[in-house]
């Protein structure tokens, strides 16, 4: 009786994998006894390998029983299996022993792809401890801010959402709503996200918790998912209804302009594209209060920037009909709008700025109860010029703390005083960028007919990019610097007000700079000292290391101030060097050789006199090298220029430089022109998997046959740059049908005979096309067939198109709505009856109209800032102007985009035959830099 006592007291439960296979070569017994008592001992690894596992539990413990309601209901019930001493079990294996293991109170590992089998098995067995597990897992994945935790996949998470749906009720299915909210700039890229169920999605997007960085992510995901072919091909009226509803959850008035005209064709999109327009250019000439006034009772979803608890990085760039009233009313609880009263309590913090500021901060910290997103790290309003950037730094202050980055290029009315000034209240800050277009004038260069006319705490500030600020002079950087201990990357490009000493000033007080940019600055003998700390120019310690010794980065094109034996002593210091720019200097081989060290990544010493064996020497020491540029070093045809470079070698070969690329880790970026050749594509072959951007320029020899190899040998491709290059069709064919990634293609003054016939091939992934001087015989219908192959282009230069006229305005208006960058000349008579029919390409930032036909209006200027209302290059020619030249906008002018103006003039050579072609004679530069108007005309072209 004690034997039969005993036996009873146990159960074997026999698990039977249904998915197994045997392996011939496997045990010829497939089967394991196991333990449930053993359990901290299970190999699984080994108990996997069988198709069936036998194991032994005791069954008048309460585990089994009381933690299990299948089992309860089987081992004490009265089922006839009750009595059984062994339950047959057919299941997953792993997912069932890792069951057992959840019953007796071990830990289990959830995962993306374990959750649905776990849960499912759970919900089968009635185990509450597994399904509790699983909602717990579920939930801190779907709610939690912790980034660290693993990630759900998508192709899973579809298979949970439709499991709950069907068996779990509404928690699962809401966990898995809130998850995809919460990570959808994560799966917006997912290659599943096609897969993404209609209900699901649009569960999704209604979420409080949806998580994007601006409107435009949201609206580009939705048309990628729209743009499947099922749904293409789906134009069922339930199809078409789900499209509708899907897009009206877009909100259309925080889209950018470049975005809608763009998408205006896009499947899904078309049907809202012409109202979306007239919506944003409505708004961009709405004051505030007037915004505050057009507003209906309760909270104004459809202008309301998105913005959780889970927010990270907030996108606003090129929107310019957001203004501070958008601003304030995203940052305000929907609590805020209960109240009937609100618009008189928002429009009073959006008083007259000439009321008095203190009142004003007072009523507004009593009426306006102020979110804040701590998650919120990073912040772009580039492109936002009607913002009034005092308010918005001071919501931002009290919106995001713990802001670390913003960006605010191109806005012309933020002085660089008064915005680090106002910066003084995020304490977080490490990264400004207040870059505004390049002013392409240096007043130590140019030749110059006339020229018309605060103290913060920034210690964690260590980026910092001032580009173009041509406002900004010597006091304020100075004072700037004071205040940087922590700066380690400084970008003052074009920044030529400051002087060498200035320069010199700040490398001095800034010890821990690592990477300088100094393009077109005075920056030269002071600076190159203060770099190799022979100088102190503050009087104070000068550490032993020199900065020169820790400096990464140095890019300093066009500063031809310096001696060749500073440049050496600046050179020989830079061991830990990863990008250096020499482009445009008097550096020699002498100097280049001297660099010491093996770790740079990028080099540039186009237009310098450099030689091939120099330039090899640097590349064979410098083996993770990834970008080269070298376009117009003429000495790469000679083995040497500089006398004192030692062992040369009279068997070194052309072809060594390439060759050297090719033994590196992988070049991806090469522009060459001198001494580039098919044999040099040939050397580089063994690097042909990693190269996406090559330029070749005058002085190379590529031919037909190297083009034909250059998209067969570099699959990645995304841009090409072809000058002084003989093509053909044929090789230009070959290009564009195997170069999938192409994103830019530049053929300028090339040699050969090309027709339409190379373009007519589908190339939807360009965005850039340049085509000068090889293009003479196109025409009206031409440009149509281009329109319809390259149907996404953003940037399009046109130079010698000689049979152009403006009919193929409305061409290139309709074609390409979304056009940021247009630039015409010499493009027959494209211009001959005017420009109207060009402000369709509303988005446009940069234009250039050259000697296209004199018909365009004195008033083309003025009326292009209201036409374009992004517009911020301008380059014409008065040859052009119908009337004799162009109005002027005025200096001030609130919201204004428009930054730089290039007017050139012309003369008529004479010749024996009469009148010949007109001759460039001088450049009108007009250039606002936020503060004023100048006036500058130079006798070069610009």
């Amino acid at each position: 009786m004690a034997l039969m006592s005993s036996l009873d007291e146990f159960v074997i439960l026999v698990v039977k994998n249904p998915c197994y296979q045997q392996d011939d070569a496997s045990s010829s017994s497939p089967e394991i006894s196991i333990s449930a008592s053993e359990i901290a001992s299970w190999n699984l690894s080994e108990i996997l390998s069988y198709g069936r596992v036998k194991v032994r539990a005791r069954r008048t413990r309460q585990v089994l029983i009381q933690e299990s309601s299948y089992f309860h209901g089987l081992l004490s019930g009265s089922f006839s299996e009750s009595g059984l001493d062994h339950i047959s079990v057919e299941w997953n294996l792993e997912t069932f022993l890792n069951l057992l293991m959840c019953l007796y109170g071990y830990d289990i590992e959830i995962t993306s792809s374990s959750f649905l089998p776990l849960f499912e098995a759970a919900l089968y067995f009635g185990v509450e401890k597994l399904l509790s597990k699983c909602k717990s897992w579920l939930s801190v994945l779907a709610l939690s801010n912790d980034t660290a935790l693993p990630k759900l996949e998508l192709s899973d998470l579809i298979q949970i959402w439709s499991f709950g749906l069907e068996h779990a009720g509404e928690f699962v299915p809401d966990l898995c709503v809130a998850y995809l909210a919460k990570n959808f700039m994560l799966v917006k890229s997912d290659k599943y996200f096609g897969n993404v169920p209609y209900e699901l999605l649009m569960c999704c997007i209604k979420h409080s918790h949806l998580t994007v960085h601006s409107e435009m992510h949201l609206a580009d995901a939705l048309l990628v998912w729209l743009d499947t072919g099922r749904r293409m091909s789906d134009l069922s009226d339930s199809s078409q209804d789900n499209t509708i509803n899907l897009m009206e959850q877009v909100r259309f008035s925080l889209l950018s302009l470049w975005f809608i005209a763009g998408r205006s064709k896009s499947h899904g999109f078309s049907k809202f594209a012409d109202q979306s327009i007239e919506l944003v250019t409505k708004l961009m000439k709405m004051p505030s209060t007037c915004l505050v006034d057009s507003l209906t009772d309760g909270p104004p979803t459809d202008l309301r920037v998105r913005l959780t608890e889970y927010s990270e990085i907030l996108d606003l760039s090129g929107c310019p009909q957001l203004n501070e009233a958008s601003l304030l009313l995203s940052i305000l609880p929907n609590s805020y709008f209960a109240n009937l009263r609100w618009r008189k309590s928002l429009k009073s913090f959006l008083k007259n700025p000439d009321d008095d500021d203190r009142h004003q901060e007072q009523l507004s910290d009593r009426t306006l109860p102020i979110l804040s997103f701590e998650s919120v790290k990073e912040i772009d309003i580039s492109k936002c010029q009607r913002l009034d950037y005092k308010d918005v730094i001071k919501c931002f202050s009290k919106s995001f703390p713990s802001l670390r980055k913003l960006r605010a290029a191109y806005l012309l009315n933020i002085k660089v005083s008064t915005m680090l000034e106002l910066l003084q209240n995020f304490r977080e800050l490490t990264e400004v960028d207040l870059t505004v277009d390049f002013a392409p004038i240096i007043p130590v260069q140019a030749s110059v007919f006339y020229s018309g006319q605060g103290h913060c705490s920034l210690s964690n500030i260590t980026r910092l990019t001032l580009e173009g600020r041509s406002d900004i002079c010597d006091m304020e950087l100075r004072s700037i610097s004071r205040v940087c201990d922590s700066l380690c990357y400084l970008n003052i490009k074009g920044c030529a007000l400051l002087s060498d000493a200035c320069i010199a000033y700040v490398i001095q007080r800034c010890k821990k700079l690592c990477s300088l940019i100094v393009f077109y600055t005075s920056f030269s003998e002071n600076s190159i000292l203060a770099l190799c700390a022979s100088i102190s120019m503050t009087n104070e310690h000068v550490d032993s290391n020199s900065l020169a010794s820790s400096l990464q980065m140095l890019h300093m094109s066009k500063c031809e101030g310096s001696s060749e034996t500073s440049l050496l002593k600046l050179i020989t210091q830079t061991q830990k060097m990863k990008s250096l720019c020499l482009k445009n200097t008097k550096v020699s081989d002498s100097v280049l050789c001297e660099l010491p060290g093996s770790s740079l990544e990028a080099l540039d010493i186009s237009n310098t006199m450099i030689s091939r064996m120099a330039l090899a020497r640097v590349i064979s020491r410098n083996p993770n090298l990834k970008s080269l540029k070298a376009r117009g070093c003429k000495n790469l045809l000679q083995l040497q220029v500089d006398e004192r470079t030692e062992n040369s070698s009279p068997l070194f070969s052309g072809q060594e430089v390439f060759k050297c690329l090719s033994k590196g880790s992988g070049l991806e970026e090469l522009e060459i022109s001198w001494g580039f050749s098919y044999f040099s594509l040939e050397s580089l072959r063994p690097a042909a998997s990693f190269l996406r951007v090559i330029s070749v320029g005058l002085g190379a020899s590529l031919g037909e046959d190297a083009l034909k190899l250059l998209s067969l040998t570099f699959p990645l491709l995304e841009s090409i740059v072809l000058c002084f290059q003989e093509i053909s069709d044929s090789a230009l064919t070959s290009i564009l049908t195997s170069s999938k990634h192409l994103q830019e293609l530049a053929l300028s003054y090339c040699f050969g005979d090309i027709s339409l016939q190379s373009f007519k091939f589908s190339m939807p992934n360009l965005r850039k096309l340049r085509l000068e001087r090889v293009s003479r015989w196109m025409t009206n219908d031409d440009l149509l067939v281009l329109t319809q192959s390259c149907p996404n282009l953003t940037e399009l230069s046109l130079v010698g198109c000689l049979h152009l006229n403006s009919d193929c305005q409305p061409i290139i208006s309709a074609g390409w709505p979304g056009m940021i960058s247009l630039h015409l000349e010499e493009c027959g008579s494209i211009t001959e009856n005017g420009v109207a029919s060009l402000y369709g390409c509303i988005a446009l930032e940069d234009l250039l109209l050259r000697h296209n036909g004199s018909g365009i209006q004195k008033s083309f200027l003025l009326d292009a800032t209201l036409k374009f209302p992004k517009l911020r290059l301008v380059s014409l020619d008065m040859c052009d102007a119908k009337e004799g030249g162009f109005d002027v906008p005025e200096e001030k002018e609130e919201g204004r985009s428009l930054s730089i103006v290039k007017i050139s003039r012309c003369k008529s050579e004479r010749s024996a035959l009469g009148r010949g072609a007109p001759v460039h004679r001088e450049t009108l530069v007009m250039l606002w830099n936020g503060q004023n108007l100048t006036k500058t005309l130079l006798k070069q072209r610009l």
